[in-house]
């Protein structure tokens, strides 16, 4: 009796090491095969125990000490010439944006039969007018968004 105890906490043992085992088995066809079980000869362990984790993550990348630093009056100096630069490229494109719509009423006025649409021979004479508003009115609304995110 005192046997039989042994094996079974022997075979009890062993059972959580043996839960944790994994085989990587070789079928008759070449295929690799994972299983929790010994299939046939070809198979090697591959042993996962509590311990086995996976590889830690790097540590953060820590700005060095000597990284030269930028003062708040000299960034406050930066953002301020950045509005001023934004500004002004603001203030550029709309009267670039003026002068498009001027110039696109011009031309629809050359040719009031036709107005604003296709020539006969298919091709718009007024589309790159329409395309030069179009896109002072794009960069004008891209400006207008860096603007609002300043500080």
């Amino acid at each position: 009796m005192k046997r039989a105890a042994i094996l079974l906490l022997i075979a009890a043992l062993s059972l959580p090491a043996a839960a944790q085992t994994i085989y990587k088995c070789v079928d008759e066809h070449g295929g690799t095969v994972i299983a929790n079980a010994r299939i046939n000869d070809g198979c090697k362990a591959v042993v996962m125990t509590p311990e086995t984790t996976p590889p830690p993550r790097p540590p953060a990348v820590k700005t060095p000490a000597n990284f030269p630093k930028v003062t708040e009056d000299a960034q406050k100096a930066r953002d301020g010439d950045r509005r001023l630069i934004l500004e002004q490229e603001l203030s550029g494109e709309q009267r670039g944006l003026e002068q498009a719509k001027r110039d696109l009423a011009e031309q629809e006025a050359l040719h009031p039969v036709a107005g604003a649409a296709a020539a006969p021979s298919g091709i718009d004479r007024l589309a790159p007018y329409r395309d030069r508003v179009a896109q002072h009115e794009r960069n004008i609304a891209a400006i207008q968004k860096e603007l609002s995110g300043l500080r």
